[in-house]
């Protein structure tokens, strides 16, 4: 492991104080950096080959834990899909700009092993003939979508944190995360989300949202771009132009946002607008259609409208725009795989994020270029927003992290005492009938714990089920947990009902109720028995619109621990619930009439 007296932590600061020294403005675009700077990290590209000026340009996957000797089925991964054997051989072979990581690639196994990885990475590329360090990103957006798992700090997600309203709780979590990646190497996140869920069908964003009002949201994107970088990393927001208003999957289709102009103005432009003037490193594009911003109908990764009419020129912003992943279905529908990154940079892109074949999408630019579609001129104005970035990250002074940056500050006792708190004040009371909760232990001891147990977003927490009956057992309850997972099937119902005479109260865990999801005969089946039933709802707090003879109902956001525990507290009542929705609850029997609206949220007072 790679270790310094002068740390990365502590050079960042170091050039934190030399740009203020030198007048910088606070939070601004890496393309505010002091013209010195510029003008070597001008040299620097002038002394590339085309080949590593184009391998700028891509941030891409690599499956393992090691730069240089991960497992052999990772190895026989790396070589199907890009015809090298590891990370190392990766930055050799296409000079990559960026390394992105996820947990099913094997790179986020534990946070020393990561911190090899990163080292490893930083190695590869200062090895190459033209030395330049890399950033290496990954979704650590906390919630529903994390890469990184314990023992690093798992903070509530951005519903949650829209829930519990702080900007505060929202700048100190994305501060403590950004510490924690940064003591990893991982140096840019794709977080926060800066789309506006007003659709509750919205089958992607959802919970990632911080909510449904424009401008609570933007108040939340703004905190934690600035938690973020104060913690020395990059912040991205995402999915420009505006990811909220949708029922389609951009991984498996092409959604269209039919808002006008007008409506973009006053829903989904406004936390962009906050996040740029939070000085935000990265922007993240969507795969997405807006007629009313682009009538071509091109997704807006690949329209110049947008990204350089809008974000650009309209917006102001100067720092580096990334594609969302470049081997999603929803901006490969119309396209090629080697026509997509070619058209992404005439849009205004600058990262190429994960192409389905790196090969075709590399080859596609550099042929764009020797043919005259594509200048020199292009690629390096994109080239020094990346290197920009590196500079302000201090990745050239020194891009290596230690194993007593790890040691220190992943999962250290008071970021965890933090997450804890945090999560306390976003659990929201929906339905309280007859003041059911909090529930007493002496008169309603005896529980029983049913419900979804879906896959952890790290695989490192839940299943929820038994994380609730075990956070409460530890409270003084007697609890007993049973899976009946997300479709429970009429025996299992069967089972639950069965399980639940006796019991004092039933807890269900609920996921992503529907009109035809057999949770709601589930929960139907169990308020029959005269038992009452307390509903959580991990995911989406829309499900209790489904439901019907509940007691009680908590929407909890997410099916992590931290946020698990802090429902099992506001149930027992070692704390009250303070969480308000953030977005409204409409009817399921007219959508048009709101069940609960936006700042809903029960008190035991």
């Amino acid at each position: 492991m790679h270790d310094r007296s002068l740390t990365r932590r502590t050079l960042l600061t170091a050039t934190a104080a030399t740009a203020v020294a030198a007048g910088a403005v606070a939070g601004a675009s890496p393309a505010l950096a002091l013209p010195s700077h510029r003008d070597r990290l001008k040299r620097l590209i002038s002394r590339m080959s085309l080949e590593e000026k184009v391998g700028q340009l891509f941030v891409m996957r690599v499956y393992g834990h090691s730069a240089t000797a991960p497992d052999q089925a990772d190895i026989e991964l790396n070589l199907k899909e890009m015809g090298v054997r590891t990370a190392a051989e990766l930055i050799a072979a296409y000079h990559v700009g960026g390394i992105i990581y996820f947990s099913w690639a094997h790179n986020t196994r534990d946070p020393y092993q990561i911190a090899d990885l990163s080292n490893g990475i930083q190695r590869a590329g200062l090895a190459q003939s033209t030395p330049v360090p890399l950033l290496i990103s990954t979704d650590q957006e906390h919630g529903i979508v994390a890469r990184v798992g314990r023992p690093a700090t798992l903070m509530p997600g951005a519903m949650a944190l829209g829930a519990g309203g702080s900007r505060s709780d929202a700048r100190t979590a994305a501060r403590i995360a950004g510490a924690e990646l940064a003591a990893m190497g991982i140096c840019q996140n794709y977080a926060p989300v800066a789309d506006v869920n007003v659709n509750p069908a919205n089958p992607v964003i959802g919970v990632r949202s911080f909510g449904a009002d424009p401008d609570a949201v933007a108040g939340l994107v703004a905190a934690q771009v600035k938690g973020y970088q104060s913690a020395g990393i990059a912040a991205t927001s995402k999915h420009f132009p505006g990811h909220g208003d949708t029922t389609v999957d951009s991984h498996t289709g092409i959604p269209v946002i039919t808002h006008t102009r007008e409506q973009w103005e006053e829903i989904d432009a406004p936390p962009f607008r906050a996040a740029i003037a939070a000085g935000i490193d990265s922007i993240m594009t969507a795969h997405i259609q807006f007629p009313a911003l682009d009538p071509s109908n091109d997704p807006a990764t690949l329209s110049r409208p947008i990204l350089t009419g809008i974000l650009r020129e309209e917006l102001g912003y100067d720092g580096v725009v990334v594609t969302d992943a470049l081997n999603m279905q929803g901006v490969r529908d119309k396209y090629g795989d080697s026509r997509v990154p070619v058209l992404a940079l005439k849009a205004g892109v600058d990262q190429l994020l994960n192409p389905p074949d790196l090969a075709v999408a590399w080859n596609g630019v550099l042929s764009a270029v020797r043919s005259g579609e594509l200048t020199v001129a292009r690629l390096e104005e994109s080239i020094l927003r990346i290197l920009l970035l590196k500079e302000k990250l201090g990745l050239f002074r020194d891009p290596f992290v230690s194993r007593r940056d790890v040691e220190r500050t992943v999962g250290a006792r008071a970021h965890l005492a933090a997450a804890d708190r945090i999560a306390e004040g976003t659990t929201t009371l929906l339905v309280n009938e007859g003041g059911l909760l909090p529930l007493n232990r002496r008169s309603g001891r005896n529980l029983l714990v049913v419900g979804a147990d879906p896959a952890s977003p790290t695989g490192t927490t839940g299943p929820p089920t038994s994380v609730l009956a075990k956070a409460l057992t530890e409270l003084g309850f007697a609890a007993s947990a049973l899976s009946t997972g997300i479709t429970p099937t009429a025996a299992k119902i069967d089972e639950a009902v069965a399980a639940a005479g006796g019991k004092d109260a039933v807890i269900v865990g609920t996921y992503n109720v529907t009109a035809t999801s057999p949770q709601r005969t589930l929960v139907a089946r169990l308020a029959a028995t005269g038992v009452p039933v307390v509903v959580v709802a991990i995911r989406n707090p829309y499900d209790i619109a489904q439901l019907t003879g509940v007691r009680a109902a908590l929407a909890a956001y997410c099916w992590t621990d931290v946020e698990l525990r802090a429902a099992v507290r506001v149930i027992a009542g070692r704390c009250g619930p303070e969480g308000q929705l953030p977005v409204p609850v409409q009817r399921a029997d007219d959508p048009l009439q709101v069940l609960y609206p936006i700042g809903h949220g029960l008190s035991y007072d």
